[in-house]
């Protein structure tokens, strides 16, 4: 069971606890040893997937901390140069901060890179419950990663031990990390939902260039690119056809149209190639039924 651990501005103090965690070694660590440490030698990592934000939800931690302290303490290994590496409890670190404390309850471990990787991941995980796109994406990415690297034993391949904790298909974790591919300005919109999330895995496959080409058009027509376009630009990219004079002819198209006339262009783009623009098709089939009535005027 565990124990409750209270922050407070006072002395350090040594507590004991007997915690479970996933890692390279599988192994059950008991008796670990909870101590006090200054907030400011408390790092981040150096890579760290999740956000601390200054919102209402941190407001609210901030207050529960000063009234409660902090009921979880948080996961660090020391560093090189001095200090610790918060691995877990970046949130609750700032939240002490606000709450004018000047230390945290955390718990000192030994790990090397893939085990710190693997532990900041699934105890972030397991605290935190809204994740954004990005930040359940490079979670995910960096795992499996350092999943990869420690080995899996048996059969068992290192996504599917992300399938069995997090509850989500083999397919749908490799789309979420098909999302790091994107640049930070797409990646910001998904998580703004100013870009929907299949769209923005077609997207992914484009190059960085032309990623931010689509960015652009994005802020200039104001709209979300539609699965459809995005599918387009992936197949055009494929085809080695792809052009930035094309990303913004293709994401300029009209987009609101009636029920009757959306139907009626789904069925004809199949006559017309892909780097077609909505344009271009109308202007085609205009001049193929210009011509045809003329030719019924003269017979």
């Amino acid at each position: 069971m565990r124990k409750e651990i209270t922050a407070s501005g006072g002395n350090s103090v040594v507590g004991n606890l007997a915690l479970s965690s996933i890692d390279c070694a599988d192994s059950f660590r008991s008796n670990e040893q909870i101590v006090h440490i200054p907030l400011t030698e408390l790092h981040p990592p150096d890579f760290h997937p999740f956000l601390v934000n200054d919102d209402t939800a941190m407001e609210r931690l901030a207050k529960s901390v000063k009234q409660y302290g902090v009921r979880e303490p948080g996961i660090v290994r020391t560093r090189n140069d001095g200090g610790y590496e918060l691995l877990c409890g970046n949130r609750r670190k700032r939240a002490c901060e606000l709450a004018g404390f000047i230390t945290m309850p955390v718990i000192v471990r030994v790990l090397d890179d893939d085990e710190a990787v693997i532990t900041m991941v699934d105890s972030n995980l397991e605290q935190r419950e809204n994740l954004l796109f990005s930040e359940k994406a490079w979670a995910y990415r960096v795992k499996l990663e350092a999943l990869n690297h420690c080995g899996i034993r048996g059969d068992t391949l290192s996504v599917d031990v992300l399938t069995a904790q997090t509850g989500e298909s083999k397919s749908q974790i490799f789309r979420l990390i098909r999302l790091t591919e994107l640049v930070p300005d797409l990646l910001d919109r998904v998580d703004a939902k100013q870009l929907a999330f299949t769209p923005a895995v077609e997207l992914s496959y484009l190059s960085r260039s032309e990623q931010a080409a689509v960015a652009a058009a994005m802020a200039a027509y104001e709209i979300k690119p539609s699965l459809s376009q995005a599918v387009r630009l992936k197949r055009l990219k494929q085809d080695s056809k792809l052009t930035l004079k094309m990303i913004d002819s293709i994401l300029s198209e009209q987009k609101k149209l009636p029920k009757s006339e959306l139907t009626s262009n789904i069925r004809y783009r199949k006559f017309f190639p892909p780097e077609y623009s909505q344009r271009q098709i109308d202007g085609v089939i205009i001049r193929l039924l210009t011509e045809w009535r003329g030719a019924i005027v003269i017979r």
